[in-house]
């Protein structure tokens, strides 16, 4: 018999098929000890509601209360930011270089020691609140308060941050001593935005076969070590063919409805059949099956419903739901998850693009192939220089800062119809702000991440092509070959 707290209206009408009783009903300690002293239950489980319910195991376990899955020693180990740092570097797993910090100036000499840029890291957070990406001194200080506030007494991680890596995040399930390993998700944006705001796709396209080993090794390591029972989430990053572990989650992530769509696994039931003492089956599972088709995650963003909020996305969660598309490639995966988020795909017109120094290079690729779409381009003079030097016609207009509104007026009037705006420091990041607020306004797509740029335009140039095709499901099974290995039996199925 299940029991489910859950303080999400949707629940009424989803899951009513899922447990024998629901209470809805706030996750707070208060609430959920009510509940408990009321149904008596011979466990309760905290992995499967996110950061949230993680952070009620303590004092449940104080309370007396039997926590079901991972213990709350190994949950402590993973989540408190020392601890964790000592188990990477015993078990032999790279992890970048850290310091730790109760106090801003000892932020502040550790930072200068690690060297800029580092990322702040406040232990035991939801949606990576208070984490923050910074360059020098001044936007430290700006940020090391609330880092410090969210930290709760717990001590400040301060990250040595990899510039230009890929991130990854691993799930899989573990009864203490087997690991299946779920899926292994390469991010297409950098290391820096939240995994949650991300777009991701299954399996890798860019990670060679004995990277993929290496991610799935050290996951299994790690999890054996903790002796995790249930799910756990590992995000790593990877660049020159070095991979750091960055965070261990000891719950089941958002990402583990992408994955079980993708690979066809209730890894839920899993989890639970784990958490209920049962031994599972590692082999046959999960990243192991190498489906033949592409299935892309994309973060639905709520811009569109907050026009004043900015739409730079980093290291704090901004996302409010996740959408998922397939298809034979990365393009036509990307832009059918694209469509499914509410993302208006641009048509024609005009197109503003305005990149950091470091960035321009990167960007005369996907530029030339927006012009040859037929987009005129709109940027500032440096940029139009670089452009132009690469046979890229464009138009230039004036910086913001400079006192001109001429950008403004385009994006308001309706001639640009895509915005690319990535900034590197925190001032230019300020300076742009209503380019980015204007454009959510009228509701037109911004573009803050090279890969996300790239994508972009791959899925512009294969809807011209002709190449996005809707299929059935059915149609998919038959056409793509989704079909998997039951474990149990070793006999084929389908997966829907």
């Amino acid at each position: 018999e299940s029991i489910m707290v859950n303080c999400n209206p949707e629940t009424v009408s989803t899951d009513f098929d899922v447990s024998d009783r629901l209470y809805f009903e706030p996750i707070s300690f208060e609430h959920v000890m009510a509940i408990v002293e009321k149904e008596r239950p011979e466990g309760v489980i905290c992995q499967f509601g996110g950061q949230t319910p993680l952070k009620l195991v303590h004092r449940l376990h104080e309370r007396g209360v039997n926590v079901l899955g991972t213990s709350v020693e190994s949950i402590d180990r993973a989540e408190d930011r020392e601890r964790c740092s000592r188990l990477l570097s015993d078990l032999g797993i790279r992890h970048p270089e850290c310091a730790f910090a109760s106090s801003p100036s000892t932020a502040l000499k550790e930072a200068g020691r690690l060297g800029y840029p580092v990322l702040l890291r406040p232990p035991y957070v939801l949606g990576g609140k208070s984490m923050e990406l910074v360059r020098n001194e001044d936007e430290l200080l700006a940020s090391v308060d609330d880092a410090l506030e969210a930290s709760g007494g717990g001590a400040l991680m301060l990250d040595k941050f990899i510039e230009g890596a890929l991130e990854v995040d691993v799930d899989a399930v573990c009864d203490g001593e087997n690991v299946a390993i779920a899926g292994v998700m390469e991010h297409i944006e950098e290391a820096g935005i939240h995994s949650g705001d991300s777009s991701c796709v299954i399996p890798p396209v860019s990670l060679e076969d004995d990277i993929v080993l290496a991610l799935e090794d050290a996951t299994t390591r790690i999890a054996r070590e903790l002796r995790v029972v249930g799910m756990i989430n590992v995000q790593y990053a990877v660049k020159d063919e070095r991979v750091y572990c960055l965070e261990i989650n000891p719950r089941a992530s958002r990402t583990v409805p992408y994955v079980s769509k993708a690979t066809g696994t209730a890894w839920v039931k899993l989890a639970t059949r784990a958490c209920l003492g049962e031994k599972i089956q590692a082999e046959g599972y999960g990243s192991r099956l190498r489906p033949g088709y592409m299935s892309v995650k994309a973060p639905v963003l709520p811009f569109d419903k907050f026009p004043e909020v900015d739409s730079i996305l980093g290291p704090e969660m901004r996302s409010t739901g996740e959408v998922m598309g397939i298809g034979e490639t990365l393009d036509e995966a990307f832009v059918k998850a694209q469509l499914a988020a509410g993302h208006r795909i641009p048509e024609g017109s005009h197109v503003f693009l305005s990149v950091a120094n470091r960035y321009k290079r990167k960007v005369i690729f996907p530029a030339k192939a927006l012009h040859q779409m037929g987009f005129q381009v709109v940027s500032t003079g440096g940029m139009a220089q670089v452009l132009r030097s690469h046979g890229v016609p464009a138009r230039v207009v004036r910086k913001i800062s400079s006192g001109e509104r001429e950008i403004l007026d385009l994006i308001g009037d309706g001639t640009i119809r895509l915005v690319i705006n990535m900034a590197a420091s925190k001032k230019a990041i300020d300076d742009d702000r209503e380019i980015r607020l204007a454009a959510n306004k009228m509701k037109i797509p911004v573009i803050t991440t090279l890969a996300g740029l790239n994508a972009v335009v791959l899925g512009l140039m294969s809807i011209q092509k002709g190449n996005i095709r809707v299929n059935s499901i059915q149609e998919y099974i038959s056409t793509l070959g989704l079909a998997s290995v039951a474990p149990e039996t070793g006999e084929q199925r389908n997966v829907v």
